[in-house]
């Protein structure tokens, strides 16, 4: 179901690969083109009226892959240590973990994928980050330990909204 949003949701891929050139100013370019698409993708779904399961899916799967090829990548250049990449991940963690929950309780059938507040706000906030890690700038701890808190929210979001899609069917 190839369309605008799609598109821009799959270009993100792309752009995680200019990574692999050094040039701090091509990094950055990266990130601003891969915040644009992210924006952007849902924006034109809904004004064209062209949501889809796909694209739900895609979005957050595209966002995933930027910020994890290029922590990746940062890690490997000693711009951070290891805790604070798992931080990082941690949103991604708990999707995982609601994932699994939804497997073991067979509930993707009703689960209906759409992005969530927190999880929209955490990936403002890694795209921020990676912009300062690239930029060379030494972050506090306690930004870190701020995405371990995203990751709960999102988490606590996810459960309420299956809990209240479970109580309607």
């Amino acid at each position: 179901m190839l369309n605008l949003s799609n598109t821009l949701s799959a270009l993100r891929a792309p752009l995680a690969f200019l990574f692999l050139f050094k040039d701090p100013y091509i990094r950055i370019l990266a990130i601003f083109l891969a915040m644009l698409t992210d924006i952007f993708d849902g924006y034109f779904a809904r004004l064209q009226r062209r949501t889809s399961r796909f694209g739900a899916i895609l979005d957050p799967l595209m966002d995933k892959f930027f910020v994890f090829f290029v922590l990746v990548v940062l890690f490997l250049e000693h711009k951070f240590v290891y805790w604070q990449g798992l931080c990082l991940l941690s949103r991604d963690f708990s999707l995982i973990l609601f994932g699994c929950y939804l497997t073991i309780t067979k509930g993707w059938k009703k689960q209906q994928f759409r992005s969530i507040f927190w999880g929209k706000v955490s990936t403002a906030c890694q795209f921020i980050v990676l912009i300062l890690i690239t930029l060379n700038y030494t972050l506090p701890n306690y930004v870190f330990y701020g995405f371990i808190l995203l990751g709960l929210l999102a988490l606590r979001e996810l459960s309420n909204a299956y809990q209240k899609l479970r109580i309607e069917n």
